[in-house]
């Protein structure tokens, strides 16, 4: 089942696609990732969905990759005692710890590191940055403040921190219950929620301890000013553009977006851009066209994947979302001026074996009119430098590993692919046709562009181009 298009497409699931025959129809519309969203549904829910994934899976030949993104710390307010209060500008507001229904003078905060955090002078957002504080006075348990920005406060409505490293973890006692939940069930990526410093990503390690990859998610301006060290110990960034809404101006959020996927392509790890990509269609058949220019946004930028949350999770029209999605993308790879843009910031390859031979690959592929570029890997890394050189072809990755196939399937322009390693150099160019006519790449007598390691099935050695014309008949 080929793909046409190089973007991959991320779908969240929830009660409006956990069917089979749903699941079913977002894979064949152009899903290549399944994304299950711990801050709801059940763990029940989570191992039906995933069953089915790997069922569908087996069925179609395919690799499939699921991610399970972890909800992550929740700062909240208290409750009311008389229900919804109003805020007004100018007027004074008390947080504390206090374990007492609010009103409108006062709401409890029980977060302690908020409060070791904040200093006169730090501003502090309610209900998604509706309301707006700035701190005059503090304490261990207590923060008094002045209403920048008035409006309707109701229960447990979230409290954001701008500009302030929080002494918080981004692994919860609910995340790390939830993190061996899903690594017992074989998940391929882990979404690591309220990334602040590259510290985070180090204590997910340890706990994941090569049993998935990590995508960090970047929602907090804490992260933006360590990017390149948060993208180097990552196996994946997320672009998570809503909490980063919150937090920053929106007019800085397009910026910031283009340099995170700028640092992912230099560092050659896959970037994907997530929310309201296409928020509309939870509740219409068709899109706006602001969110089609805002997807088309992120093909251009290069990204690796975009992804739909609530669309295909609570939509009325998942699976047409879905499809959507796959024609901007195709369309926008269509066009004249895609490549150029691609092309527009050169990469300088990094002074190993590996790079030399990638950009050798798509400069040869380019020159030869070759089919595909197909690369033979344990553990990924090949196929990825080849990814990050963005080649016009399309990239087979052959893999005797399926959990590297499956976490491949977010790459920018793979088509991964289950396979016994070559034994030989014959074998390598046996196999590296079989599967490029196979799966619709080529045909009799194209070209193909083949690296490989030698000795074969040894991760990290790649050192062999090879050119060869598909012979069909050769066993």
């Amino acid at each position: 089942m080929r793909r046409l298009h190089r973007t991959k497409i991320v779908a969240t699931l929830g009660p409006a696609s956990s069917s089979w025959q749903v699941i079913a129809d977002l894979f064949e519309a152009g899903v290549d990732v399944f994304r299950l969203n711990f801050s709801h549904g059940s763990h029940d829910d989570h191992r039906a969905n995933f069953d089915i994934i790997r069922q569908l899976e087996r069925e179609t030949g395919r690799p499939i990759a699921v991610l399970m993104d972890l909800q992550g710390p929740k700062l909240r307010v208290g409750t009311f005692k008389d229900g919804p209060v109003t805020l007004v500008a100018g007027d004074s507001f008390r947080l504390d710890r206090a374990d007492v229904p609010g009103d409108a003078a006062r709401a409890t905060l029980p977060h302690r590191e908020i409060y070791q955090a904040i200093a006169p002078g730090t501003g502090l957002l309610l209900d998604d940055g509706h309301i707006r504080l700035t701190v005059r006075d503090c304490g261990p348990d207590f923060a008094d403040c002045e209403i920048l920005t008035g409006g309707v406060l109701s229960d447990r409505k979230g409290v954001n921190v701008p500009g302030v490293v929080l002494p918080l973890s981004p692994l919860t006692a609910k995340d790390q219950k939830d993190l061996q939940f899903g690594l017992g069930l074989g998940i391929d990526w882990c979404g690591l929620s309220f990334v602040q410093r590259p510290e985070d990503i180090a204590e997910a390690r340890k706990l994941i301890a090569g049993r998935a990859a990590i995508i960090a998610k970047l929602e907090k301006p804490a992260a933006i000013d360590r990017l390149e060290e948060i993208v180097e110990l990552s196996d994946a960034i997320m672009v998570a553009r809503g909490d980063l809404g919150v937090e920053m101006l929106p007019e800085d959020v397009p910026v910031v977006q283009k340099r995170i996927i700028r640092a992912c392509r230099q560092a050659g790890k896959p970037v994907v851009v997530a929310t309201q990509m296409l928020e509309s269609m939870i509740d219409a058949p068709t899109p706006t066209r602001a969110e089609v220019s805002d997807v088309a946004t992120a093909v251009y930028d290069g990204a690796d994947a975009v992804m739909l949350s609530g669309e295909t999770a609570m939509g009325k029209y998942p699976v047409e979302t879905a499809a959507m999605m796959n024609r901007i993308i195709e369309r926008v790879e269509r066009a004249p001026n895609y490549r150029k843009m691609l092309e527009a910031e050169e990469l300088e390859p990094e002074a190993t074996a590996a790079d030399a031979i990638s950009a050798a690959a798509r400069q040869v592929a380019r020159t030869l009119s070759a089919a595909a570029i197909v690369t033979f890997t344990t553990s990924g890394s090949t196929t990825l430098r080849a990814a990050r050189e963005r080649p016009d072809v399309p990239i087979i990755c052959l893999t005797p590993v399926i959990e590297t196939a499956r976490r491949l399937a977010v790459a920018w322009g793979v088509h991964p692919v289950h396979s016994s390693d070559a034994t030989n150099f014959q074998d390598m160019v046996v196999k590296a046709s079989h599967f490029a006519v196979a799966d619709g790449f080529a045909k009799a007598n194209d070209r193909i562009i083949i690296t490989a390691g030698v000795p074969f099935g040894t991760p990290g050695a790649t050192n062999v181009l090879r050119i060869t014309r598909v012979d069909v008949g050769r066993r």
